[in-house]
């Protein structure tokens, strides 16, 4: 390869490459580099592309957030019954909120309708942890305190945490950096 075939990154010009962008042909090394299905792509063409499946309705947004969250509300209630299994239990549910969403929406997708379902997942679990934590400071306040008080409002917490999480991860996907 002679130097006047030496390509460098469009975005890093003291970086060589010999990979191009397999949608734009512009050059791009390895940290530009996305990998997709079809090959390497650059970072703006992989943005381009998602925006393309940007589709969700008005609707959809009243029927995430009421099922994100009406599902969340139940499940925190479960977690009284199953203590420290809800670490496993949490991230299954977020799965079901998730699954449950998509089929009702017919997978139609919005980076703003995945925020507000989670938002809604977070806000639904809510109530019963402030139901825990104002046991605990009436607990405290009488001085009936010990250590096992505690548990619940761990394994509540542990609940509001993974199920956000997990309903935040399943619908939003791969990200780009």
């Amino acid at each position: 390869m002679t130097d006047s075939e030496t390509l460098t990154c469009y975005k890093h010009p003291n970086r060589e490459t010999m990979l191009r962008c397999n949608k734009c042909e512009r050059p791009i090394c390895s940290q530009c580099a996305v990998l997709t299905p079809t090959g390497y792509r650059c970072k703006e063409c992989v943005r381009g592309q998602q925006k393309i499946f940007d589709n969700a309705q008005a609707g959809d947004f009243i029927i995430a957030v009421v099922v994100a969250a009406g599902l969340a509300y139940f499940g925190s209630y479960i977690t009284a019954f199953i203590g420290f299994f809800t670490i496993f239990a949490s991230p299954f549910l977020g799965m079901v909120i998730v699954e449950a969403i998509k089929k009702l929406i017919r997978n139609r997708r919005s980076r703003p309708l995945f925020i507000a379902a989670t938002a809604a997942a977070a806000l639904g679990s809510l109530p019963m942890l402030i139901a825990r934590i104002l046991a605990l400071a009436a607990g405290l306040q009488f001085g009936s305190f010990n250590v096992y008080a505690l548990l619940p409002l761990i394994w509540q917490g542990a609940f509001t945490i993974l199920v956000t999480g997990s309903v935040y991860y399943r619908l939003t996907g791969i990200k780009i950096g």
